[in-house]
């Protein structure tokens, strides 16, 4: 993973391990939330006090998704025609100075980017596109003429691209992996319950939108597995597919780490999409924004949706929802033939005290936030805002922009912001010379770890070790003073080099480090310890201190 170079950001992709479970909190996450009214060309920075702090000015309505990059660049889709709700055509990254890094346009008679994005850890950007069909192909491949109006028919594909060149390096395409039961002369014809790792072409029966049969509005990639989850808002479903293929075996039945090509891994929110369960069965309703919470944030692994709500039985009410899905250590799914997918329940769900009052029947999004509180974008009204795991509501905004009855917003991301390390204490005469500084490489950043901690100015060839706590003080020890107090945690003996330098690396993910007790928000204090046997009477001194802010 790249380093945070930005002066402003360090993004929440992959932090350190931590266990399972939510942590109740009392404030809301410190950062930035990132969003683009959907009837704005401007892309905005929101503070948690409601200011603005950045705006990235730009030229086209969004396309929809809006992220930014560990760099701290925008990268935002872009509408470069209207096809249904959700159209892109294009997308682009920019620098903080509003500086056009790059741009890719798939907007043609055949294709047509749509709704979301997600970065790759190398670089690459999967991208949801349309393939324009028509009717009468959607007929030769088994969908009932009955139930096929208007002259085409829009099935969803993948795509990951290469920015710098804009070469499509992978795809997969929903075209490859269809039953159906209609017509036994057609391809693809077999029973659609036999068969729940294929798509029923003939579900749903009907389809708004100018033949928009899946209208995919959500696409999340998960690293460590190698898959790429899905949201298909018109089978109400969420899928997880291989990524691990090539794009030849995405289009089969064979290959990939999993050994099943491109068909469907797992799908979950409507067991009637392959005929496993009644209408009672149904878990999703229009949903929006599903993602994998990210290791380290509690819930990490889980599937996190904001369920729209659409004809809820229950009544019209919008939910996040929180579900376990039931993956093996291989990244395999256990499944029970003839029955729906697990979980049958939620793992956790926030709906609000007076459902009703949380209600968007459309676009909106969700983030499981580091602290365990999860962000919560209500798109139709605008309304951002954030509540712990109990439902406790800590804090909210209701966008105003471009105007207050323009306000829509597709969905929303909040961002740690990284400080710098600071030194502070003061430090003392050593046989080297006036005293050993404590210094830096890298940054305070989680998803970075690639915080090294260096001295400076000690005596040569002597060995020492950096240690932290929790707070600071300035008590004498040795030759010189101790800078810090509270827990103290050391780490393992160094040496310094010819010319007095030394460094460490710290690894916060790895369990049976001291740094493993570290934890994103916190503020620890660092020192370096060493030897001195020539100088003063004690044998030994420390450099000054190091304050680390970990963010992100």
């Amino acid at each position: 993973m790249r380093a945070c170079r930005s002066i402003l950001f360090c993004i929440a992709l992959q932090v350190s391990s931590a266990a399972p479970g939510l942590a109740q909190v009392g404030a809301p996450f410190e950062g930035v939330t990132l969003f683009q009214p959907t009837a704005s060309t401007d892309t905005y920075l929101l503070e948690l006090d409601g200011t603005i702090s950045h705006t990235w000015a730009g030229s086209s309505l969004p396309g929809q998704a809006v992220y930014l990059t560990e760099d701290g660049n925008l990268l935002r889709t872009l509408r470069t025609t209207s096809f249904v709700g959700g159209s892109g055509g294009g997308v682009e990254e920019v620098a903080e100075d509003g500086t056009v890094l790059w741009q890719f346009f798939r907007d043609d008679a055949d294709h047509l980017t749509h709704h979301d994005v997600e970065i790759m850890p190398n670089g690459n950007i999967l991208m949801l596109s349309w393939d324009f069909l028509t009717r009468a192909e959607a007929i030769a491949q088994g969908r009932d003429p009955a139930l096929t109006s208007g002259p085409t028919f829009v099935p969803d594909s993948v795509i990951e691209v290469e920015p710098s060149s804009g070469t499509v390096v992978w795809e997969w395409h929903t075209w490859d992996h269809l039953i159906q039961d209609f017509d036994p002369t057609k391809p693809n014809y077999g029973v659609v319950a036999d068969h729940p790792e294929l798509i029923d072409l003939n579900f749903p029966a009907k389809i708004p939108n100018k033949g928009d049969w899946n209208h995919l509005n959500s696409v999340d990639y998960n690293a460590d597995l190698d898959q790429i989850l899905l949201s298909s808002p018109e089978q109400k479903e969420v899928w997880i597919i291989d990524h691990s293929t090539t794009t030849a075996e995405a289009a089969g039945h064979t290959g990939g780490d999993q050994g099943r090509g491109g068909d469907l891994l797992y799908r979950w929110g409507n067991p009637q999409a392959y005929d496993h369960g009644p209408p009672s069965s149904q878990m999703l309703y229009g949903q929006h924004d599903a993602q994998w919470i990210d290791e380290g944030h509690p819930g990490e692994g889980d599937i996190l949706v904001f369920n729209n709500g659409v004809v809820r039985p229950a009544g019209l009410y919008s939910s996040v929802d929180q579900l376990t899905p039931p993956v093996t250590a291989s990244g395999s799914y256990t499944y029970s033939t003839g029955a729906a997918y697990e979980p049958a329940a939620l793992t956790w769900t926030y709906v609000d005290p007076v459902p009703t009052n949380f209600y968007s029947s459309y676009i909106s999004g969700c983030q499981r936030l580091p602290n365990g509180n999860t962000l919560v974008c209500s798109g139709a009204q605008g309304w951002f805002f954030e509540v712990d795991d109990g439902g406790t509501l800590l804090w909210e905004y209701t966008n105003t922009l471009p105007t207050p009855a323009q306000n829509e917003v597709f969905k929303i991301r909040r961002y740690g912001t990284c400080s710098a390390p600071v030194t502070y204490c003061t430090t003392s005469a050593n046989s080297a010379g006036s005293g050993a500084l404590m210094g830096y490489a890298g940054t305070a950043s989680f998803a970075a770890n690639d915080l090294t901690l260096t001295v400076a100015a000690a005596p040569s060839g002597m060995f020492g070790l950096f240690f932290f706590g929790s707070a600071q003080v300035n008590i004498p020890l040795g030759d010189g003073a101790r800078c810090v107090g509270g827990t103290l945690y050391r780490l393992p003996v160094v040496m310094t080099d010819g010319a007095g330098q030394g460094a460490y690396t710290l690894d916060l993910t790895d369990s049976s480090s001291a740094a493993s007790n570290i934890q994103v928000g916190e503020t620890w204090n660092f020192q370096f310890w060493f030897r001195d046997p020539p100088f003063g009477s004690a044998g030994y001194n420390l450099s000054d201190g190091l304050s680390v802010t970990f963010c992100n």
